[in-house]
C-alpha cells in the first residue's frame, strides 16, 4: 500500500509541474535580429508582388548562325557546329535529333536557347 502511495503522489506532483511549468516552457517571441541590407533584398510592395514576365534571351537561328555561335551553345563544339551547319536549312528545331544531327541529351540542354527560323 506504501507504494502505491508514492507512486501516485510522485505521479501527481509531477503532473502538476508539467500543468503550471507549461507556459514558461512555451515558445516565447524572440526579437528579430537586424538585417544586413547586403543579404537580403527588401519585402515587395503590395502592388509588385504579381510576378513580372521573365525577359525573352536572345534565341539563336541554327539557319544563320555562325560557327563561332553555335559553339557558344552548351554541349556544341567544332564537329557538332559543322554538322549544323552542313545539313541546313531546318524547317524545325527537333531536326537537329531527328537527322541525327545531336544526340537527344545534348538537343535537351540547347532547346531552349534555339530556334529554326525560316526564310521568307
Amino acid at each position: 500500500m506504501r507504494h502505491f502511495t508514492l507512486a501516485s503522489l510522485l505521479a501527481t506532483a509531477l503532473t502538476f509541474g508539467l500543468l503550471t511549468a507549461g507556459p514558461s516552457l512555451a515558445q516565447t517571441a524572440q526579437p528579430a535580429a537586424k538585417s544586413d541590407s547586403k543579404m537580403m533584398a527588401p519585402a515587395p510592395k503590395a502592388s509588385e508582388s504579381k510576378m513580372a514576365p521573365a525577359p525573352k534571351a536572345e534565341l539563336l537561328d541554327i539557319n544563320s548562325a555562325t560557327v563561332d555561335q553555335l559553339e557558344t551553345l552548351p554541349g556544341i563544339g567544332k564537329a557538332y557546329s559543322a554538322k549544323i551547319i552542313a545539313s541546313r536549312p531546318y524547317k524545325g528545331k527537333d531536326e537537329l535529333v531527328q537527322k541525327s544531327i545531336v544526340p537527344q541529351a545534348t538537343y535537351d540542354k540547347i532547346k531552349d536557347q534555339i530556334i529554326a527560323k525560316q526564310k521568307s
